[in-house]
């Protein structure tokens, strides 16, 4: 799409099929998959409710943030409109679609040994940190930024690493992934803090810089009445703005739900069988024999079918 040099063209309305196919695509994908997995497994877990409407919100608010008029605007016109759709993306289209998963999906997508490997490594929080921030920095070269402004395949890249970044940000919060428990209470929310801010230190540079640093957005004027450097200064401000209130309130939730008695600063998550199982495979590729973690009450023995322990909130069990 070339950009048009007025400001109606900046808010004309633009339809986008390839992003709604995508997103279609992706929603009836899962649903598919879920209900494969759901008839072949011994242990089947549902897909809740809640879980669907995440998982739905999560597909609604990414058609907000990549189609018209934020995607249109951050594709060609303003650096605040590029990096407002990717810290959507980040924290809420990444959150949403992760806690929405069904427990079988997400355990089946991170079966595969390269990604079990790869999830352990750069789930470690610091590792966790150090990857979101190349992910996110990286992303915003001005080289990148102007790829994503004449190509379309460029901007669906782009989306897709700024994704897994939220995906990598995301997890040590959730704990979704089978076989790699959550932190304890204040260990997450010290790594809130941390990603609320390293990986967006960028936000400084947009703000203090003396001039506009991506001339390929040089008209947020046409489209809206801001000069390149006031829109870049903006740019910084909702970057660091947005991570900081974000993950500062989750960090808050996390230390005010967190147990009061030294004896119950474990993990908060109990052990389910989708962990008992993973532990197994990795034991399997290595040759070994499993040993098992012990949950806050000790070993969990495999439950008999029908008897899988809950999780937080009465959610299912992760696999």
């Amino acid at each position: 799409m070339i950009a048009t040099t007025t400001a109606a063209g900046a808010w004309a309305w633009q339809p986008h099929p390839v992003l709604w196919a995508v997103l279609a695509t992706v929603g009836a994908a899962v649903a598919l998959l879920h209900r494969r997995l759901i008839g072949a497994s011994t242990h089947p877990a549902p897909w809740p409710r809640v879980r669907i409407a995440r998982f739905a919100g999560g597909l609604v608010i990414a058609l907000v943030a990549m189609g018209w008029p934020l995607g249109d605007l951050a594709t060609h016109w303003s650096l605040s409109a590029l990096v407002l759709q990717r810290s959507i993306l980040v924290l809420a289209v990444a959150s949403c679609l992760l806690s929405g998963l069904p427990d079988d999906v997400l355990a089946w997508v991170t079966r595969p040994a390269p990604v079990d490997a790869l999830l352990l490594r750069i789930l470690w929080p610091p590792a966790a940190v150090i990857t979101v921030t190349v992910l996110l920095v990286g992303s915003m070269a001005p080289p990148l930024v102007a790829a994503q402004s004449h190509s379309a395949a460029a901007r669906g890249v782009m989306a897709l690493v700024v994704l897994f970044a939220g995906v990598v940000l995301w997890l040590p919060i959730l704990g979704r992934v089978p076989g790699i428990p959550r932190p304890r209470p204040m260990i997450r929310a010290v790594y809130l803090v941390a990603q609320a801010v390293v990986p967006v230190f960028l936000s400084f540079v947009f703000i203090l810089s003396p001039r506009p640093l991506y001339p390929t957005l040089g008209s947020p004027s046409r489209a809206l009445g801001l000069s390149p450097l006031n829109d870049q200064q903006i740019a910084g401000f909702v970057s660091k703005l947005s991570f900081l209130l974000t993950l500062l309130i989750v960090a808050g939730v996390i230390l005010a739900r967190a147990p009061d008695t030294d004896e119950d600063l474990g993990p908060e998550d109990p052990l389910v069988w989708a962990d008992i199982e993973r532990h197994f495979e990795r034991a399997d590729r290595r040759g070994q024999t499993a040993v098992v973690p012990a949950g806050p009450q000790g070993p969990a023995p495999a439950p008999e079918a029908g008897g899988d322990e809950l999780g937080p909130e009465g959610d299912p069990p992760r696999g």
